[in-house]
């Protein structure tokens, strides 16, 4: 006797027969929303209240703070962090923020191929890069009203690709972005996406892009893009090339709100792919500071460590550190502060200038690698400096 009806499978990466897949609608259900966080948290007070004393200390923007870090997490996910949150100390306070933060961080790296990363770097501690900056002002407002930037016609921005020198502050610029946009930041470790069985390799970069999807609206960051996805050709069985054209579908087709900073130092590794118009908002080129920007680099990094740059001759340590990068600076700053240490003194101009006069920059030691990589930058980006 002939049925009619239907089977509904429930659950996430359920295999299924070759022959089957044809027949099989997959529907993929939308996250919580802020709504629903605040509604499960008003249960969760409710029926808490009724076995013991609770105290709620949170003003309206810190409650809006705390469902905003629970997104991307599911119900249950919430309702477990919110309990022990609650019921370890019988109050829910500004510190259980970041006990929140804490436990999602730990959900969202459990698969080990997402990093999060808290907010600590504004754009303020980001020298130069003025080009980059005022892009990234302009889509502010698009980023913390999308719905009203949709209506007017735009919508969520893709990405943006970070080519340019080592050091030069393209993976400060990836949490800086993120900062800025009071978004959560992700980094995407691709040294843990391929594995040595068949089909794994591809089902970790699904679930790792699913998962970045949940926490929309978010900062996806990839650093190395060039080292995920340089393996190529027929070495590995085609596997990267495989996830490679994921990628691309992904970033093409992606409706979420994840905006990609991926950063590349080698160009010649980089698939071509990447660099067609389309796949990024816009490709910045970072190059190396010039020497006003390396006397703000001095400055940020000494005022950071405690110390008040107007005791240093800034003009000075920016032109003996020609040709340095951010990072190669800050390393000059944080040995002169070791060498003063062992001699149980303060910081000095002359402990600054001798690690200076000391390191040979990546300037010179990859100076033919450094000219190729401006000469192909030149007319095909856009500087960020």
């Amino acid at each position: 006797e002939k049925m009619e009806g239907a089977v509904v499978l429930t659950g996430t990466e359920i295999p299924l027969p070759a022959d089957l897949e044809p027949l099989v609608a997959t529907l993929m259900l939308p996250g919580p929303g802020e709504e629903e966080y605040r509604e499960l948290l008003s249960n969760l007070l409710r029926d808490l209240s009724r076995r013991q004393y609770l105290e709620v200390d949170l003003s309206s923007e810190e409650m809006a703070g705390l469902l905003k870090h629970l997104s991307g997490l599911t119900l249950l996910e919430a309702q477990k962090i919110l309990t022990k949150a609650i019921i370890e100390d019988g109050r829910l306070d500004p510190n259980d923020i970041r006990h929140v933060v804490e436990a999602k961080r730990a959900v969202v790296e459990r698969d080990g191929l997402l990093e999060y990363y808290p907010v600590e770097q504004a754009m303020a501690n980001v020298a130069d890069l003025t080009s980059l900056k005022a892009w990234l002002e302009k889509r502010k407002n698009v980023v913390a009203h999308p719905l009203k930037a949709e209506e007017y016609g735009l919508a969520f921005p893709r990405g943006v690709l970070l080519l340019g020198v080592p050091g030069c502050g393209k993976s400060l610029s990836a949490k800086a972005v993120a900062s800025e946009w009071q978004l959560p930041l992700l980094k995407f470790d691709t040294s843990n996406l391929y594995n040595k069985y068949i089909g794994e390799s591809e089902k970790n970069f699904r679930r790792a892009i699913q998962a970045a999807e949940r926490m929309a609206p978010v900062v996806l960051w990839i650093d190395e893009l060039e080292k995920a996805f340089a393996v190529g050709g027929t070495e590995d069985g085609g596997v990267s090339q495989r996830i490679l054209g994921t990628f691309l579908s992904w970033m093409q087709d992606r409706r979420g709100e994840v905006f990609i900073v991926a950063t590349a130092n080698d160009i010649e590794r980089l698939p071509p792919e990447f660099l067609r118009k389309g796949r990024f908002d816009e490709i910045f080129f970072v190059d190396l500071p010039d020497t006003a920007t390396r006397r703000e680099i001095f400055q940020i990094h000494l005022s950071s460590r405690g110390r008040a740059s107007h005791g240093f001759d800034l003009d000075t340590l920016a032109q003996e550190a020609e040709g340095f990068s951010g990072s190669e600076i800050e390393e000059a700053v944080v040995a002169g502060l070791y060498t003063a240490f062992s001699k149980n003194a303060d910081l000095s101009q002359e402990d600054l200038l001798r690690e200076v006069r000391g390191t040979i920059p990546l300037s010179v030691t990859m100076a033919e690698r450094i000219q190729s990589l401006r000469a192909w930058a030149e007319g095909r980006t856009v500087r960020a400096n």
